[in-house]
């Protein structure tokens, strides 16, 4: 395999930051010689790397090691891609170039002194797996007690299918099952029983302003608010929120094309300009209004502020049917970009006939061999243009007028059971995933009854984004805003920004 112009000018700057000496250990033979290849080009690239064959768990693989030193780090498949970047830093991390994270991190990672030996699976197309391979590549380089592959699902199905492994990313530990999803590195170590103490963040000073979420709302709140001069903090459990979910954007005005990650990367980076105190892998639990406003953390931690910005944003709205909990990753799912390259193939089905559920159809249909779309209503919702491009494919069928009613399988999903809401007769078709695509419901239950609320869940602001408890503003997907768009959230959080900050001029005491 040959690695084309544009990224090889792409990889040559990030091979100058390469320290040490590092070898690439392949694992390969007759059928699995693209490997070599595509090692032996990089190799070609820096003096500082050399190619070693070797035997690995998995043919078709490389290590990346220092001379006579292991890292723990290994690519089954070729990391092209999304995960073209977990290489180029692996590459450089293993080489001695330290990583971009906490230092209080980086001494709870040297701190684990027992043996995990971690397995990421991914397809090439998730735009969620490399946050995932590059905290565990981390842990891998400075931690000896610690390991981890990944291995690129296409290029090993059989142990796909035989794992049973329907989602992506999905980390086994020590062979076991540990997580499913998106993962931050603190949430990793969280899971693990390793996560810092917390217990400081009792002790921080009350914020002048305190924003609640971290996706385009709540980093453009947090943005405007620093830029006034006023002591700012900013809780995310994850920072970037719904976006990570998104592929393509091309609707941010002066923008062409971007994508989710790469978006809100460059906000994170923005953010990182001003002097906000950022607190991640918390989670809210209660909002009280005392003498200031007090926000519960689920480690049992408190944090004080004159005032508050609610941008939590929303998530996938679930159907509510018997299976759909006891199948998440064993064949059901949300992502068809991330997931679907695990359905070649097959049969599945998609329900929701919004603009969702018909571009994840769109996306599946050159890989799967038939969709089922379900829709509740009468009629399909999405875009005209989707839906006359939707009736040009051969391999969809679509039903309308239909309740979902169960999800069933034994150990994965194996059929699906709806309603004809006309005949009221139910009718159960065989298929191998589900891709649930009916919207998103804002992440507001938390607040119980101490803000006013919409039927919904939505959190019910005035035009400074203020809501009825004083003190309180919210913006984004988590309000009653008529539209949901990222640039509408990012709008809205400076509004209400700006009217949390008048609010403090004028506010007594």
């Amino acid at each position: 395999m040959s690695l084309d112009n544009e990224t090889k000018v792409q990889l040559l700057p990030y091979l100058e930051y390469i320290e040490q000496d590092i070898i690439l250990k392949v694992c390969y033979d007759d059928t699995t010689k693209n490997i070599l290849d595509f090692v032996e080009e990089i190799a070609s690239m820096s003096p500082k790397i050399s190619v070693e064959k070797a035997q690995l768990e998995r043919v078709g693989s490389f290590a990346i090691n220092r001379v006579n030193q292991s890292s723990g780090v290994v690519f089954a498949g070729l990391p092209l891609g999304h995960e073209f970047t977990s290489l180029v830093m692996a590459l450089v991390q293993v080489s001695g170039r330290k990583p971009k994270i906490e230092d209080k991190l980086i001494e709870q990672i040297k701190k684990i002194n027992r043996k995990l030996e971690f397995t990421t699976f991914v397809s090439l197309s998730c735009h969620n797996c490399p946050d995932v391979v590059q905290a565990l590549n981390i842990m891998s380089v400075l931690n000896p007690n610690i390991s981890h592959t990944m291995v690129e699902g296409g290029s090993f199905q059989a142990e796909i299918e035989t794992k049973q492994i329907m989602a992506v990313p999905t980390i086994h530990l020590n062979g076991e099952e540990f997580a499913s999803g998106r993962q931050s590195l603190e949430q990793i170590l969280v899971k693990l029983g390793d996560s810092v103490d917390f217990s400081e963040l009792n002790n921080k000073d009350p914020y002048d302003m305190l924003i609640v979420g971290g996706g385009p709302a709540g980093s453009s709140a947090a943005i405007y608010a620093a830029r006034k001069g006023i002591r700012v903090g900013m809780l995310s459990e994850n920072l970037g929120g719904q976006v990570l979910e998104t592929l393509g954007i091309e609707n941010i005005i002066g923008t062409k094309y971007t994508e989710g990650p790469k978006f809100m990367s460059q906000v994170l980076d923005h953010i990182k300009e001003y002097p906000i105190d950022i607190i991640t892998s918390q989670r809210a639990t209660k909002l009280e209004k005392k003498e200031l406003l007090e926000l519960s953390l689920n480690s049992g931690a408190i944090l004080k502020a004159k005032s508050v910005v609610l941008a939590t944003g929303a998530k996938w709205k679930n159907i509510g049917v018997k299976g759909e909990q006891e199948f998440k990753n064993k064949g059901i799912a949300y992502c068809p970009h991330c997931d679907g390259p695990l359905f070649v193939g097959k049969e599945i089905a998609v329900i929701g006939g919004g603009n969702s559920g018909v571009e994840a159809v769109l996306d599946l249909a050159g890989i799967v061999k038939h969709i089922t779309l379900i829709e509740f209503s009468l009629e399909l919702k999405a875009d005209k243009i989707l839906q006359e491009r939707l009736h040009a494919l051969k391999n969809v069928s679509i039903i309308t007028n239909a309740q979902t009613t169960e999800i069933m399988g034994t150990s994965k999903v194996e059929s699906l059971k709806y309603l004809d809401r006309n005949s009221g007769n139910e009718t159960t078709i065989t298929v191998q995933g589900v891709f649930i695509l009916i919207g998103l419901q804002p992440i507001t239950d938390w607040l119980g009854d101490n803000i006013a609320k919409n039927k919904i869940g939505e959190i019910i602001v005035d035009k400074h984004g203020a809501t009825n408890l004083e003190g309180v503003f919210a913006a984004g997907d988590c309000t009653d805003s008529v539209y949901k768009q990222i640039i509408i959230s990012m709008g809205a959080g400076a509004v209400a920004a700006l009217g949390a900050y008048e609010y403090l001029l004028y506010r007594k005491s």
